[in-house]
């Protein structure tokens, strides 16, 4: 079962219905779709910098931020099963249909180790790949991404948030980041036409865990 998390960047890029489309048509009862915050959550941040409130309501409403990139994702491409907790996503995968998380279950009460801006919907993607035991993770991201980026130089950048190299040193799953021209290349490996090592930069290794990322060919 795959994870693909398909950031806020998207939101108005031109691939974003393609994206869709083929994880509805090829994610068939292997594939979870994690929402980006999108500019929902950029709201959520301009608020919480004016009113000056804490880093729990920020979160809470950073979750409905990715519950209204999901609402979205699934009017473009309704075949996506919006469902809010683990055991929905499984009864889905099960009954040969695609997941699109819902992740409302991630409200709190009280800060815990998610509550913080540290942590965005790519960190939650990865902690949902951990309790699916999923075998793959794979952002999809709008901008560049240098072939030889490991998981800390990305986190670096600003790519991927910061918690999330950290995080990723002991997973059990290959982790791939991805630019937003490359569906046809992830719907290749969905549907085993490329080698489980494919001909794209490998990052980083350690811990069981392989991060690698992938950009167009070269001519």
């Amino acid at each position: 079962m795959w994870v693909v998390k398909l950031g806020g960047s998207l939101s108005r890029d031109a691939s974003l219905p393609r994206w869709l489309e083929m994880l509805a048509e090829f994610g068939r009862g292997r594939v979870t779709v994690v929402p980006g915050g999108a500019a929902f959550a950029d709201a959520v941040r301009d608020a919480q910098s004016h009113w000056g409130f804490g880093d729990v309501p920020a979160h809470n409403m950073a979750v409905l931020a990715m519950a209204q990139t999901a609402h979205m994702l699934h009017a473009i491409e309704p075949r996506l099963v919006m469902v809010p907790d683990e055991a929905g996503i499984r009864r889905t995968l099960h009954a040969g249909r695609p997941a699109l998380w819902l992740p409302l279950d991630l409200v709190r009460d009280a800060p815990d180790m998610l509550t913080s801006w540290e942590v965005t919907s790519d960190s939650l993607a990865l902690w949902l790949a951990r309790q699916l035991n999923a075998e793959r993770l794979v952002l999809v991201k709008a901008c560049a991404i240098a072939p030889d980026s490991t998981v800390d130089d990305l986190g670096a950048a600003g790519v991927v948030d910061a918690r999330f190299a950290q995080w990723a040193k002991d997973a059990a799953f290959l982790i791939e980041v991805v630019q937003s021209d490359q569906v046809e290349r992830v719907r290749d490996a969905l549907l085993g036409v490329l080698p489980d090592i494919a001909p794209l930069a490998v990052s980083h290794r350690g811990g069981g865990q392989r991060v690698r990322t992938r950009r167009k060919p070269a001519p």
